[in-house]
């Protein structure tokens, strides 16, 4: 009978054992999702600066109306006295105007007018600079906070002087673009034609943009990039939109993509980093292109970004640099996607129009008037243009020379297929 007894006592000590043990991992699992919480509040905060007004854009965005001297650029510790330079110093000589947007579909009288999708809903009051509120869903996407507004830390920037493909397949980065090196460069010019490649996986994104770069690259490269991107992870759909990137160190703790972090100082109303771009371009339909021109400031030395002929964007500070701040010395211009093969195969996400340049116009994407800013601060056309893809069977690249269109490319692919398995 004792023995019942002192079986039962230490059955019951286990018993009360076990439930102090599970109601103090329950207690530390709430604190964890109590402090992340916060911590996600927090980081929102910081992001998400007091709007004058809010617009609510069709596709679900909210684009905050944000006093200009509230940006999160002057979050960063050299910029808390900055004074705005509302204005740059010096345009290029000669740029390259591409005069009335036409709305037929000849190549040589260009394409129709685009604009964002938000200005159907409003617009910002002059002061204020428009910026696409971030979402508590957006930064839980991201593998962590500090990651959010970043690329992964292994991307790289296609090395075509390298001649070893695996330098960038290696990452599950992947290119097609045509470059040019060896001279000092202070700007690029390029009217890109504007899709919505489909993205196999969340994970994975297709973009099509400019590089000016400077440095080695290996920990030290500079690189000031402009364009379009479908990137579910960072915007939580497959929209089109207008985006920027800058890093100092090759994407290891500088840098971000818009305005997620402190660095472009942005002076325009009208234009939100960011932002679905609308409409368009179709296969055998209505195309659409957006112009991106970034060049330095000879006086003040900054690094200024104007969409289409209209809207000088802002600046990147000068100092945020090491090489950039003096010249870039190789300028790229193209698609790049990320190819994840979660399944054992290439993927399928798509770069451009998903169309192999030999298609053509209205079929396949391109790059045209490409131009780069030399040190007499004239744009100009670029001179030995070179191209490089990582696999030519998957994404490609074709160069080409008229009166109308300068010097462009066709470029991109579907992914996999039957000769990219």
């Amino acid at each position: 009978m004792d023995k019942v007894c002192f079986d039962n006592v230490k059955m019951k000590m286990f018993c009360l054992s076990l439930l102090f043990m599970m109601s103090v991992a329950e207690a530390k699992q709430g604190m964890s999702l109590a402090s992340q919480k916060f911590e996600v509040q927090k980081h929102l905060n910081r992001l998400n600066k007091p709007a004058i007004k809010s617009i609510k854009s069709p596709d679900g965005d909210i684009i905050d109306c944000v006093h200009m001297s509230h940006q999160p650029a002057f979050d960063h510790p050299l910029l808390k006295n900055h004074t705005v330079q509302m204005m740059p110093n010096y345009h290029p000589e000669g740029l390259f105007r591409n005069g009335k947007m036409s709305t037929t579909k000849n190549k040589n009288e260009g394409s129709r007018s685009i604009t964002q999708l938000w200005h159907l809903n409003g617009r910002c009051p002059e002061g204020t600079i428009p910026i696409r509120r971030t979402k508590k869903d957006d930064i839980l996407r991201a593998s962590n906070m500090k990651s959010y507004g970043r690329k992964n830390k292994h991307s790289t920037i296609a090395k075509p002087e390298s001649g070893r493909p695996g330098l960038v397949s290696q990452s599950g980065h992947q290119h097609a673009i045509a470059y040019v090196e060896g001279d000092r460069y202070y700007g690029a010019k390029a009217t890109i034609n504007v899709w919505e490649p489909k993205i196999q996986q969340p994970n994975e994104f297709s973009l099509s943009q400019i590089w000016l770069l400077g440095g080695s690259f290996d920990s030290d490269l500079n690189s000031i990039e402009g364009g379009w991107q479908v990137s579910p992870d960072l915007y939580g759909d497959n929209n089109t939109r207008l985006f920027t990137y800058w890093t100092s160190d090759a994407y290891q703790a500088t840098g971000c993509y818009n305005l997620l972090c402190s660095g472009f100082i942005q002076i325009n109303n009208e234009i939100a980093m960011g932002a679905t771009i609308s409409p368009l371009s179709s296969y055998h339909g209505s195309q659409y292109d957006i112009s991106i021109l970034v060049w330095k400031d000879p006086k003040e030395g900054n690094w200024w970004m104007q969409f289409g002929n209209d809207y000088v964007l802002g600046y990147w500070p000068g100092f945020l640099f090491s090489y950039l701040i003096d010249s870039a010395t190789m300028v790229e211009w193209g698609g790049e996607v990320v190819n994840s093969e979660s399944d054992g195969l290439h993927t399928t996400t798509q770069m451009g129009s998903g169309h192999f340049p030999d298609e053509g116009f209205g079929k396949s994407s391109y790059f045209r008037n490409i131009q780069v800013v030399d040190g007499s601060n004239n744009l100009r056309a670029p001179q030995d243009i070179g191209t490089y893809t990582d696999d030519n069977s998957c994404y490609d690249v074709q160069l080409g020379k008229n009166n109308d269109w300068g010097n462009y490319f066709y470029y991109g692919g579907p992914g996999r297929n039957p000769n990219c398995p």
